[in-house]
């Protein structure tokens, strides 16, 4: 009985009726979910899975969902030296997957990811950033500005954070306007876009531009195993604590705070647990957060597809067991 009262306060004891105002606006993402860890690194595939291809975006379709992010890196495959031309067989291989993604059916958010520059030296990253994004945008112009939304950069951190981050994202943000007067373009905020970054967040006087946060917690159980993070969360926490189900409730209180100072509905731009840990671990978390935050009309973009924190296995094609249902979606 107590494991059934906690799961009720994780999933709809959230003040159902204190629902977000209707008339927030906010982009019409619906169910989403990166392609995660295929075109952000130096390389393609950097950082494992195999090449995306037309037939993972038609399954991504069938399965339900209707976004896909697709973070990519700009940084490395861009000229240190102005005026930073991106070396065009990249740009020709992201445009094959923006248009692949677009010809399945789905929408897409096209992010800039790891561009070093701008969060170590905002003074010096934020011009080269421009320069990216006006040819990124003058690239992807003529795709309807309906289906394709431009993300400037993916989790401001370090150097970049919410004092400087419009000076330093304005002049990209310009660069798009140049060619793309209307298109939706997302900004996050400080500290990896937690949802803290929310309370001081502030948008560029542009009604199309939109706000998003990406949301982990708690760390010490979506980070379980991770070699990335020192020191590693160690495995064997479980999700579905009273304390989990208070930090829920705060941060949806933090969420609401933002859409009554704003009157705009922030996105989720990533969300998931690690594969360590193990499947029948991971589906509580996904299923308490989904229900939450759609409750919220937060639309959640899962990081990230087939890898690091996968919802279909990339060996049998076949989402994870019980993975659908846990976000939203029927099993197909």
């Amino acid at each position: 009985m107590k494991a059934m009262r906690l799961a009720q306060r994780l999933t709809v004891g959230l003040c159902l009726a204190c629902a977000l105002p209707a008339g927030a606006r906010g982009l019409p993402i619906g169910k989403c979910i990166n392609a995660g860890n295929h075109l952000e690194g130096r390389v393609e595939n950097a950082f494992g899975g195999k090449r995306i291809e037309s037939e993972d975006f038609r399954a991504i379709r069938a399965a339900g969902f209707e976004t896909v992010r697709i973070p990519a890196n700009w940084y490395t495959h861009s000229d240190p030296e102005a005026p930073h031309k991106i070396d065009p067989q990249w740009m020709t291989r992201v445009t094959e997957v923006v248009d692949s993604a677009l010809a399945s059916g789905l929408k897409v958010i096209l992010d800039s990811h790891n561009f070093a520059p701008v969060h170590d030296d905002p003074a010096v990253g934020g011009p080269w950033l421009a320069e990216v994004w006006r040819q990124v945008a003058r690239n992807f112009a003529d795709r309807p500005q309906d289906r394709l939304w431009f993300e400037i950069e993916n989790e401001p951190h370090d150097k970049l954070d919410n004092a400087n981050l419009l000076a330093t994202l304005g002049p990209a943000l310009a660069a798009i306007r140049e060619s793309n007067p209307t298109r939706p373009v997302v900004i996050g905020g400080e500290r990896w876009s937690g949802i803290d970054s929310l309370a001081t967040l502030r948008l560029p006087d542009d009604p199309n531009v939109y706000p998003t946060f990406h949301y982990y917690e708690p760390f010490d159980f979506t980070h379980q195993g991770a070699s990335w993070v020192n020191p590693s969360p160690p495995l064997g926490r479980k999700y579905g604590t009273e304390a989990d189900a208070a930090r829920l409730t705060t941060d949806i209180a933090k969420l609401r705070a933002y859409v009554a100072r704003t009157g705009v509905t922030p996105f989720m731009g990533e969300s998931g647990a690690f594969e360590s840990i193990p499947l029948e671990g991971r589906l509580p978390y996904y299923r308490a957060i989904t229900q939450a935050f759609t409750a919220e009309n937060v639309p959640i973009c899962y990081w990230a597809y087939t890898n690091t924190f996968p919802l279909r296995d990339k060996q049998t094609g076949k989402w994870l067991d019980g993975m659908l249902d846990a976000v939203g979606l029927s099993k197909k």
